[in-house]
C-alpha cells in the first residue's frame, strides 16, 4: 500500500467517523463542532479530487459561513427546546434507514456509468478561449450558465429579505445583533484586529486569481463576511442599520450590475448574459469585483439575523 492510498483510506474513514459522531453527538454544540470539522474534512477530499474550487467554497462556506450561522442559532437556542427537539429512537432509525437507501442509490448509479463517463468537460475547454478565462469553472459559472450564478445570487439576496422579515414591526429598520456580550475575551480581540487584514488581502487574491486558476467571487465574498462577523463577534464593530441606503445599494448592487451587463448582451451580443468579443474577460471580472461586496456583505448579514431594537451603532 503507497503513502497516498493510506492517506486516502485514512480521510476517508476520518470522514465517516466524524459524520457519525456529529449525528449521535446529544449536545447541540458539540454537534455544530462536529459539522464544521466534518466540512473541513470535506474540503481536502475535493482538494484530493483536484477540485480546489469546490474545496475553497466549502472551507469558506460549508464549514466557515454556515460554522458561524450554526453556533448562533445553537447560542439563541434555548435549552429546553433544543431538548424537546431530539426525534425518538423510531424516528432516528427510520431517518437512518433512509439516508442508507439514497446512499446505495447514488453508489448504484455511479458505478453504473459507462467508460468513459459522459462529460461536457472537451466542450467547456474548446470554448474557453472565446471567453479569455483560464479558468473553466469561472467560465461555468459566469459564462456558459451565467444566468443560473445570477439568479443564485438574487435567491441569496430574497433569503435575506425573509431573514429581515421576522422583525418585530418596531425594530424595523434597526441594526441587527451578531453576538452580545459585555466581556470580550482578550484573544479574541486581539485575532479581530489582527486577522482580518491578512483575509481583504486573501481574498482580494483569490477573487482576482479566480479568472485563470481555482478561486472567484463566491470564496472571496465568504472570507470577506467570515472577517466581518469575527470585528462584530469580537466588539470592535457592528452591523449597519438595516434602513441605511448605503448598505441597501451595497446589498443590490451585485445582481443590478449582473442584470445591466446582460441586457447589454442582448443588445451587442445577440443574447442574454451574453459578452461581446474580446470585453468578455473584463466584463466577467467587473461582475465579479462588485458581486464579491455584494455577497460578502448579504452572508455576514444573514449570519446577524432580523435586526432589532439597541442594535444600531
Amino acid at each position: 500500500m503507497t503513502p497516498i492510498l493510506a492517506f486516502d483510506m485514512g480521510l476517508a474513514l476520518l470522514v465517516l467517523g466524524v459524520a457519525a459522531w456529529t449525528i449521535a453527538a446529544r449536545g447541540t454544540f458539540a454537534a455544530v463542532v462536529g459539522f464544521v470539522a466534518y466540512g473541513l474534512l470535506l474540503a481536502l477530499v475535493w482538494a484530493r479530487l483536484a477540485a480546489f474550487d469546490i474545496a475553497l467554497t466549502e472551507a469558506a462556506i460549508g464549514s466557515g459561513v454556515t460554522g458561524v450561522l450554526l453556533l448562533r442559532a445553537a447560542k439563541l437556542l434555548p435549552y429546553s427546546a433544543a431538548e424537546s427537539a431530539r426525534s425518538g429512537a423510531p424516528l432516528r432509525i427510520a431517518a437512518g434507514l433512509l439516508c442508507a437507501v439514497v446512499t446505495l442509490g447514488l453508489a448504484a448509479v455511479v458505478l453504473s456509468l459507462p467508460e468513459p463517463a459522459p462529460t461536457l468537460a472537451p466542450q467547456a475547454e474548446a470554448s474557453l478561449p472565446a471567453t479569455g478565462l483560464g479558468n473553466p469553472v469561472t467560465a461555468v459559472l459566469l459564462a456558459y450558465r451565467a444566468i443560473d450564478t445570477f439568479l443564485e445570487k438574487v435567491v441569496v439576496l430574497l433569503a435575506l429579505v425573509g431573514v429581515w422579515s421576522l422583525a418585530a414591526d418596531r425594530d424595523w429598520g434597526d441594526a441587527p445583533v451578531l453576538w452580545r456580550t459585555r466581556d470580550h475575551d482578550g484573544a479574541l480581540i486581539l485575532l479581530a484586529q489582527v486577522l482580518p487584514p491578512v483575509g481583504v488581502v486573501v481574498a482580494i487574491y483569490i477573487l482576482w486569481t479566480g479568472a485563470d486558476h481555482p478561486g472567484g467571487a463566491f470564496q472571496a465574498s465568504a472570507i470577506l463576511a467570515a472577517m466581518w462577523m469575527l470585528t462584530m463577534i469580537a466588539g470592535l464593530s457592528r452591523a449597519p442599520r438595516t434602513s441605511a441606503p448605503g448598505l441597501r445599494l451595497t446589498l443590490v448592487a451585485g445582481a443590478a450590475v449582473f442584470l445591466v451587463v446582460g441586457l447589454a448582451g442582448s443588445l451587442v451580443a445577440d443574447a442574454f448574459l451574453a459578452y461581446p468579443p474580446g470585453y468578455a474577460k473584463a466584463l466577467i471580472i467587473a461582475i465579479e469585483v462588485v458581486m464579491t461586496l455584494s455577497v460578502a456583505v448579504t452572508l455576514a448579514l444573514l449570519v446577524a439575523g432580523p435586526p432589532e431594537r439597541g442594535g444600531e451603532p
